[in-house]
């Protein structure tokens, strides 16, 4: 589980430190939080799928999901002001780094014709975002378990000024970013 912060404070971080030249080590871009998102419309229909979206979810992250309602009210998507439509986790500290080490070491390489992540899925101030099309690719997940087949957001969140730092960031933390 620890792995993966060791390998932060050993070895990327004198890395970046070297590479852009910072005058203090709070300058060095870190990870600050990984936020993943699953939205699910027919929720409005169904209650039980917000529970069972939510179990996954737990499953997958070790840690209990938040139900998000509907802000407004939209006519046209049958939806009331709030109503639940999707959960979401927010992973901090040791969770966080265990999820990632899952992430990128065994789930994205479960994925059929996998060549790699999004390089260009950066918001212009360090974040990164990219959606997966399904939950079977976490080994958590019992496939005669599920009623449906849901994807997720998953974003995230760091320190860097700049894409590029981040982007550093994840690749030396061991994204796959296809080239």
């Amino acid at each position: 589980m620890a792995r993966l912060k060791e390998t932060y404070t050993k070895e990327v971080a004198p890395a970046l430190m070297n590479k852009y030249n910072y005058k203090s080590v709070m300058q060095i871009p870190k990870i600050d939080k990984i936020v993943i998102n699953v939205a699910c419309g027919d929720a409005k229909d169904n209650s039980k799928i917000i529970e069972s979206v939510s179990t996954d979810l737990a499953t997958i992250t070790g840690q209990k999901p938040i139900a998000c309602k509907a802000r407004k009210s939209v006519a046209n998507f049958k939806v009331r002001q709030g109503m639940p439509i999707g959960v979401k986790v927010t992973l901090r500290g040791e969770r966080m780094y265990e999820f990632m080490d899952r992430l990128f070491n065994v789930a994205l390489p479960r994925v059929r014709d996998f060549r790699g992540i999004n390089p260009n899925a950066f918001d212009g101030r360090g974040n990164y975002a990219f959606g997966l099309k399904e939950q079977l690719i976490f080994p958590e997940i019992e496939y005669e378990k599920i009623d449906a087949i849901r994807g997720m957001d998953i974003m995230f969140v760091t320190t860097a000024t700049t894409d590029e730092e981040a982007k550093d960031l994840l690749s030396l933390m061991g994204a796959p970013f296809s080239k």
